[in-house]
């Protein structure tokens, strides 16, 4: 068996080798080097990343992971177990041969397995993004072979083993499609064509905040051209609080919806007043972070739209605390507070990416442990956590949602004591984060948090607010109504 296939591969070789190929000596012996140590897709994903929206940069991380484990396994076991010799040059004319040749074993190619890895990696978060880099991940492929550094046996294998690598990646890391949060429970909603009925408060203050905004009524208007439109800034002093009850008063004159266009904190300030006038909740992303419309599957206006159209929704959970406060997503007391506190600061002047960063290094260098009464119990902590239903991810670094209505609060709290931050560390670094004795876990249905020193602050949804001595957090089980594509 080995015999036919060594000889088929020197057959092909020495066509590709005698044929003439139009334009391939100007294009790929070019593109075969930019594919070097994967530049060429590192490229395409660091543009992707900084260009695209988060669709794009969770495409471009999932291919850039996927063509890492493949180039991994390509020089760790593949070179390894089967030492081929690179092809003969004699048949390959020197203006296509590369100026370097590779030094390493022939079989598998490696080249082959990172051009594979990436487009599948990619393909699984969008099959049409996938099918685009097709073209260009099977040129490099074959200009492996139209150079002269591979028999076509060695670019098949890699191939093969690229493709292994992305559906291995997905294996540990399922995507969207994969771990869909579940439309359950549905819920009734009126179907309002083209948003009429619905009537949108659109927040002008959400998003970044170093970038030129666009027009956020109008964004609304061309995407829904039947819904009434209410722009708010708080940033001019007007109260979004009053803003989405008026509008909230209007689409239950209108028998429709509220809508809302922001980030999670002005949905947040749309859902108490959405639950308090008996409406359902449309939720168009428009904020830095979007965290409850991804967890609902909601990535884009479009997305929002197709819902509204088609009368789609699901019932979610709320949490509330305090007296008549809520959360859609995150409630936390402790490090993460200030660490928003002095993001919130920097991010008019650095943006708000590289604010984050410095807020942590900052919260990492200056934090100091908070007491508290947690369930009766006196605890030093350096954070506590507590989700709106339970969050997919490693200890204190929850990821998403896939059940929205699952009725428990996820809560996660990193107890102090002596080295406390060093051990958590440790234990992150060594994959025992589950098991240290500083990170505890549970879900619960209530929790009752006293004993707070004055001065100490919450934040809830990216709010910020000073935490009274004492509340009590609970779920409200399916307290609202949003739309949501519950088929595709």
């Amino acid at each position: 068996m080995r015999n036919p296939l060594s000889t088929w591969d020197r057959t092909v070789f020495h066509q590709v080798a005698s044929r003439h190929w139009p334009g391939g000596d100007r294009v790929l012996p070019g593109l075969s080097r930019s594919a070097n140590h994967g530049v060429l897709w590192l490229g395409i994903a660091a543009g992707a990343a900084a260009l695209g929206g988060r669709p794009a940069r969770r495409a471009a991380l999932r291919g850039a992971v996927s063509l890492a484990a493949a180039s991994a396994a390509v020089n760790t076991l593949g070179k390894r177990s089967v030492r081929r010799r690179r092809p003969l040059l004699d048949a390959v004319p020197v203006i296509r041969q590369l100026a370097r040749q590779p030094f390493t074993t022939s079989f598998p190619s490696g080249h082959s397995a990172s051009a594979v890895a990436f487009a599948t990696g990619v393909a699984f978060e969008n099959r049409w993004w996938g099918l685009a880099l097709a073209p260009l991940a099977f040129s490099v492929c074959f200009s492996r072979v139209y150079t002269g550094v591979h028999y076509p046996g060695d670019v098949l294998a890699g191939a093969a083993l690229g493709a292994g690598a992305a559906y291995a990646v997905r294996g540990l890391a399922p995507t969207r499609s994969q771990l869909a949060p579940p439309a359950r429970p549905q819920a009734d909603a009126p179907a309002l064509p083209e948003g009429r009925g619905l009537v949108v408060v659109a927040n002008a203050g959400s998003g970044q905040r170093t970038s030129t905004r666009a027009d956020r009524a109008q964004e609304v208007r061309d995407a829904l051209p039947g819904a009434e439109v209410v722009e708010c800034s708080a940033e001019e002093g007007e109260p979004l609080a009053k803003a989405v009850d008026a509008a909230a008063v209007r689409a239950r004159e209108l028998g429709g919806a509220l809508g809302v266009f922001g980030g999670d904190g002005t949905v947040n300030a749309a859902a108490i007043a959405a639950v308090r006038h008996g409406l359902p909740l449309a939720v168009l992303p428009g904020g830095t972070r979007n965290h409850f419309a991804y967890d609902l599957g909601i990535e884009t206006v479009a997305d929002a739209c197709r819902a509204v159209n088609r009368g789609e929704a699901m019932a979610v959970d709320l949490a509330r605390f305090g007296d008549g406060e809520y959360f859609l997503n995150t409630f936390s007391i402790g490090a993460y507070p200030e660490l928003v506190r002095v993001r919130e600061r920097w991010a008019p002047r650095v943006g708000a990416w590289p604010a984050g960063v410095l807020a942590a290094v900052h919260v990492l260098r200056t934090a100091t442990p908070i007491e508290l009464t947690v369930n009766g119990r006196r605890r030093s902590l350096w954070l506590l956590f507590v989700g709106n239903c339970t969050y997919r991810g490693l200890g204190l670094a929850p990821v998403r949602r896939h059940d929205l209505a699952d009725g428990v609060l996820d809560v996660r709290a990193v107890y102090g004591g002596r080295l406390a931050r060093t051990r958590l560390l440790t234990a992150a670094l060594t994959g025992a984060l589950k098991h240290s004795p500083v990170l505890g876990s549970a879900r619960e249905r209530r929790l009752r948090i006293g004993g707070v020193r004055r001065g100490t602050h919450l934040a809830f949804d990216g709010e910020v607010t000073p935490c009274p001595e004492r509340l009590t957090l609970e779920k409200e089980n399916e307290a609202l109504v949003v739309y949501r594509l519950l088929e595709e």
